[in-house]
């Protein structure tokens, strides 16, 4: 793929692995193994029958005909909300329950922030009878509080990082303790297209499902594969990389990615990496991130625990540095509205991570025959405290 990794783990200047030295044995295993294990016919007769008989798929292309008739195109939402547990997070923890297990590992962890990824990893662990522990902000197992009760109730241990930010960055942090910790019996499943290399790559190809459907899906509706524009939220950017794999090298296809602009970009409280960042090393990969002149990570805000991220995927941060994808960012305010429309409109509650994407169509003009293609990544029962509070419900 013209866009994809190359053999070192970068995409362009960005990707590789920073990790610390106890951390390079599970990460060269990984490394070694995956392709491999990915393309074993046992793997994938599996892996496909999961996402068919246990997950859903594929999820419906949905033409949003009162969407289509406010923005003056055909609009097709991508019904990832509509998988078991509620959004796409379970495409990749069930591959990569499927590699541990073939890895050996006796246990799994994890980190989350809107509790989407940990729910869909305690929901396979359950499937598959393995230990789980996950890790998650305290500041966003209170805002995220269902999602919390139900990993409990799937029997994982839910473990509050009460560092920092209190959220997804510090989450990922006490996480990766927990690995360099007990590096030879566990697995972990990072949650985005982010991390040392093989990691974003490995969830970029089992998310990848996401626009190989959509593809054929258009061609059904449409008789033409290839939309004019395909959008989606971006926080680390998994779904945004699902969504958007299948059509990286067709360039006529505009790929337009949103990130969470909270109170406002230049406000002090935002997590619009791309507006904000500088080139840097998080979390194991080279990519974009916001920082201080020191190189300190700069704490993101969000009202979306999922957007509440500091950097990008390398591949995302690539994307945007050779201009593929267009970055663009929604605040809070804009996100609730764009979320309260949906409702409205469609009958969809969307997640408030979706939401940013359903926002960006405000600042859009487009023509009669366009195909916009936008991922609903997630529903929004998890965020209905976060909606009630701000409509005063």
């Amino acid at each position: 793929m013209k866009y994809g990794v190359n053999e070192q783990g970068y995409y362009g200047d960005f990707g590789g692995a920073y990790i610390p030295e106890m951390l390079y044995p599970n990460v060269e295993e990984l490394r070694q193994q995956y392709l491999t294990i990915l393309n074993d016919p046992d793997f994938k007769a599996e892996y496909d029958q999961l996402l068919r008989d246990y997950v859903g798929r594929p999820s419906p292309l949905y033409h949003a005909k009162r969407y289509s008739k406010k923005y003056g195109a055909n609009i097709f939402f991508k019904r990832e909300d509509l998988n078991h547990t509620g959004s796409h997070k379970i495409n990749n923890a069930i591959g990569q329950i499927l590699l541990a297990i073939r890895l050996g590992k006796k246990r799994i962890i994890a980190e989350t922030g809107a509790g989407q990824h940990g729910v869909a990893t305690a929901t396979v662990c359950a499937l598959k009878g393995i230990e789980c522990v996950v890790y998650m902000g305290e500041v966003d197992m209170e805002r995220q509080a269902p999602n919390v009760a139900r990993m409990k109730m799937l029997g994982t241990k839910v473990v509050p990082a009460t560092s920092g930010s209190k959220t997804l960055k510090d989450a990922t942090n006490e996480a990766m303790r927990d690995w360099i910790n007990n590096p030879v019996d566990t697995h972990y499943i990072i949650g985005s297209v982010v991390g040392p290399y093989p990691y974003p790559e490995m969830v970029a190809q089992f998310q990848s499902i996401i626009s190989e459907e959509a593809k054929k899906q258009l061609l059904e509706r449409t008789g033409n594969e290839l939309p004019q524009y395909v959008m989606a939220c971006v926080g680390g950017g998994s779904n945004a990389m699902g969504m958007f794999y299948h059509f990286l090298d067709d360039e006529s296809v505009k790929l337009i990615a949103v990130e969470a602009a909270g109170q406002g970009v230049d406000s002090g409280h935002s997590a619009a990496t791309t507006f904000l960042g500088r080139e840097g090393v998080l979390h194991g990969s080279r990519t974009i991130l916001m920082q201080t002149d020191d190189g300190q990570v700069v704490e993101p805000y969000s009202i979306s625990a999922g957007l509440d991220y500091p950097g990008i995927g390398p591949q995302h941060a690539h994307l945007y540095k050779i201009k593929r994808a267009q970055y663009v960012s929604a605040t809070d305010d804009e996100a609730l509205q764009a979320g309260l429309l949906c409702c409205q409109l469609e009958g969809i509650i969307p997640a408030i991570e979706t939401a940013h994407a359903l926002a960006h169509l405000e600042k859009m003009k487009f023509n009669q025959t366009d195909n916009i293609v936008i991922c609903i990544s997630g529903r929004g029962d998890k965020d209905l405290n976060t909606y009630i509070k701000h409509f005063g419900y």
